[in-house]
């Protein structure tokens, strides 16, 4: 697997070793060895599976007490997919990472601990897998405003994004709710 640090401390795009031939491919898309081995010794306790229409923006969702680390992928169509670092103690605190993931790339993208997290459908429909090192909830669910100026996060977006009514009223960084 060759692993790519991103621009957030700990958020690392991934990607694996892909087999193919002309009945289609094998790939690892889990080795707890191959992670513990990046200093990543993380037990996943949930797995989710989302679909989305093109134009659709889901986030910037963080857990401020059970925080969630997430290792994400897409299996059919394509997102753009974000990171915002929420740990104050971290060198990379109130920066974000974008990644394309896509079913063709299959890159996965580890969203450590402390960071929020989004993304932005790019094609028709995407389906969209995670791993989480924590049950979701709801109760200690917050949501970082997508398009807070202070963030300037370059979303690829063609016209206005199909949002829920929690990321419309979203926080800015400023007032949010961050991890020591």
């Amino acid at each position: 697997m060759q692993v790519i640090q991103t621009t957030v401390k700990d958020a690392l795009l991934l990607e694996p070793k892909v087999f193919g031939d002309a009945r289609g491919f094998f790939m690892e898309s889990w080795n707890r060895r191959d992670f513990a081995a990046l200093g990543l010794d993380v037990d996943f306790v949930q797995d989710n599976h989302s679909r989305s229409q093109q134009g659709v923006l889901r986030g910037l969702h963080y857990q401020i007490k059970q925080p969630q680390g997430k290792l994400v992928r897409v299996v059919s169509g394509a997102v753009y997919d974000v990171a915002v670092d929420l740990r104050r103690s971290s060198p990379t605190f109130g920066r974000w990472a974008g990644v394309v993931l896509t079913a063709e790339n299959r890159r996965m993208f580890w969203v450590p601990p402390g960071c929020a997290h989004g993304f932005l459908t790019l094609t028709e429909n995407a389906d969209f897998l995670y791993k989480a090192t924590d049950y979701y909830a709801p109760e200690h669910d917050r949501t970082l405003l997508w398009n807070d100026p202070a963030l300037a996060i370059d979303w690829p977006l063609i016209g206005a994004p199909l949002l829920a009514a929690k990321d419309v009223a979203g926080i800015p960084l400023q007032d949010a709710e961050t991890y020591p």
